[in-house]
């Protein structure tokens, strides 16, 4: 983020980069605050970003952009995030996607590990979030 004055003196936020312009980011999270807060930061960083607060309405999204990396966390009252990965896959073949929990245990490391999904422990370490997201992305790019 950058923070500059304009003509008036007034402080204006500029996102970082706009390499991420048009790459949409699907945000799946039942808490509020988490999906609103990295909704505001991806947004800050260039990304077009859709929030969720329910695995049912994502999957229920018939507006789905064909190509997307999920972020979600893995704790859902409806169904885990790694069950939420594997119904999206079922529907699209192109799905990236990256798993957030706090403190995940050797079982969903291991489910995760499963499916190819790399696991952002909360609370996220500046930039760790973002750099696992480019990453994900890169390797979309070379498929």
């Amino acid at each position: 983020m950058i923070f500059q004055p304009n003509d008036w003196g007034a402080i204006v936020i500029q996102p970082c980069s706009t390499d991420n312009a048009g790459r949409v980011l699907l945000v799946l999270d039942d808490d509020a605050a988490v999906r609103e807060s990295l909704k505001f930061s991806l947004e800050i960083e260039g990304f077009e970003v859709r929030d969720y607060a329910s695995a049912h309405e994502l999957l229920d999204d018939n507006s789905l952009p064909a190509f997307s990396c999920l972020i979600v966390d893995y704790h859902m009252p409806e169904m885990s995030g790694l069950e939420v990965i594997d119904r999206l896959r079922e529907k699209r073949k192109r799905l990236h996607a990256i798993l957030i929990t706090g403190h995940p245990d050797q079982s969903i490391r291991d489910g995760a590990d499963a499916v190819g999904v790399p696991i952002v422990e909360k609370p996220f370490q500046r930039g760790a979030l973002t750099d696992c997201i480019h990453k994900m992305l890169a390797m979309a790019n070379e498929e």
